[in-house]
């Protein structure tokens, strides 16, 4: 299982923007415009002292996506496609359901997000401005080829280092952050536990998996293997040209989750500026304390990453329900040759929008699905460290001692962090 017949092992070198890899994409769309609300959140919640989360997450994240693209480009298939091949159904259609579930509510949440940020830059009614962002996305994804997609993914993907222009212009003190990126200030109350829970939930989401290893499968098409399943393995370019893509996309995600901290927790946190439920109020607030620069820097960097990770939640739960129903399903099919897996991404669209129009508000149950997706980190991530650490399924590329540590520390931490919350929660201690 060395090699497979088609790798996209050098081709992606050859082409512009080629640092700019799958796996940025990935790390760029998990700093979706939730995700931000979640980070601006807990900077003006905790402060600079929060920052030490960021490069305690960097392994997780890293572990997280390399096992994810690993299963996809060296087994051939899809995240729920792989597991009905190693699990029972009982065991895949819960885990199944619930990253559907989370890919709906995050569509809507990011729908709203966007929304909201384009209203501040251009005062139409947030709903027209939800319709209009989920016309043009799913236009994309029906009628644009997956090279279209990728190309344009990869420059929305750079609307993030606005992040790192607004924490610059909050001006934050140089040794309190570095007080707060190496200092551990932690808290034992449910409040605290459970922002730590949604971050965690936030960063290592069910659709990580589900985008990473299915893109990694698309990659194999684009370079010429119509069916990567029926040649699993992985040339040794391969595999480097994946490492790279996972290292550039953690580290890119990482450091935008740093300076999203930083630049609230030094305007917000400092000017006593609490309690902030989403990105754009986010965006609001900081005008007063850091200029309209950063308000609009941070408004803009939301617009930017939403319109790629919407997409990113519509088309992952689209490849979550046809493999589950072992049903065609590509970026690179045509819509009549895969009609479960674009109606399905018509379909989430249409009730992620709905949602929206309803008053339904997505960021504050995005607190709750933070959570609930940081409960269900512990259990898919030890079925994908099964997956990948099984030499029937991956053949020479099964995890190595580095990656299974890496792997079983993160399932180890993420489960004991969720259940310090049950206790904290059971036991009243807020």
């Amino acid at each position: 299982m060395g090699r497979s017949t088609a790798d996209a092992g050098s081709g992606r070198s050859r082409r512009p923007l080629r640092w700019l890899g799958g796996g940025v994409i990935t790390g760029a769309a998990d700093d979706d415009p939730s995700a931000i609300g979640t980070y601006a959140s807990t900077g003006a919640k905790y402060g600079l002292g929060a920052l030490w989360i960021a490069p305690v997450l960097l392994p997780m994240m890293y572990v997280v996506m390399y096992v994810s693209a690993k299963l996809g480009r060296v087994y051939g298939k899809g995240l729920f496609a792989a597991m009905l091949d190693r699990f029972p159904r009982g065991v895949v259609y819960p885990m199944a359901a619930l990253a559907f579930i989370g890919n709906v509510i995050e569509a809507a949440a990011n729908l709203g997000g966007v929304g909201a940020a384009l209203n501040l830059l251009l005062p139409l009614p947030v709903w027209a401005w939800v319709a209009v962002v989920a016309v043009v996305v799913t236009g994309l994804q029906v009628l644009g080829s997956y090279d279209l997609l990728r190309r344009i993914f990869r420059w929305l993907a750079l609307a993030l280092f606005a992040y790192i222009a607004a924490a610059v212009m909050a001006k934050p003190d140089a040794m309190d952050v570095l007080r707060g990126t190496l200092a551990r200030d932690v808290r034992f109350d449910a409040g605290f536990v459970g922002m730590l829970v949604a971050c965690i939930g936030t960063s290592l989401s069910a659709y990580v998996y589900t985008w990473q290893s299915n893109q990694e499968v698309e990659e194999r098409v684009d370079a010429g293997d119509p069916d990567p399943s029926r040649h699993p393995g992985a040339s040794d370019a391969g595999m480097r040209v994946m490492r790279r893509d996972v290292v550039a996309g953690v580290a890119f995600s990482n450091i935008v989750l740093y300076f999203i901290i930083m630049s609230t927790g030094a305007t917000l946190y400092a000017n006593g500026q609490h309690d902030i439920e989403s990105a754009a109020q986010a965006a609001s607030a900081l005008e007063p304390v850091a200029g309209s620069a950063a308000r609009w820097l941070f408004a803009l960097g939301v617009v930017g990453v939403g319109f790629l990770a919407i997409p990113v939640m519509t088309t992952g739960a689209a490849y979550d329900l046809v493999q589950v129903f072992r049903r065609p399903g590509s970026l690179h099919s045509a819509p009549r040759e895969a009609p479960l897996f674009y109606g399905t991404i018509l379909a989430v669209t249409v009730v992620a929008v709905a949602l929206n129009l309803l008053g339904f508000n997505p960021m504050r149950a995005l607190v709750w699905s933070g959570v609930v997706q940081g409960f269900s980190v512990p259990p898919l991530l030890l079925l994908i460290m099964i997956m990948t650490s099984d030499r029937r399924m991956m053949g020479d590329r099964a995890n190595g001692t580095l990656t299974r540590v890496l792997g079983w520390s993160t399932v180890a931490i993420t489960g004991a962090t969720t259940v310090a919350l049950v206790v904290l929660w059971a036991t009243g201690r807020t």
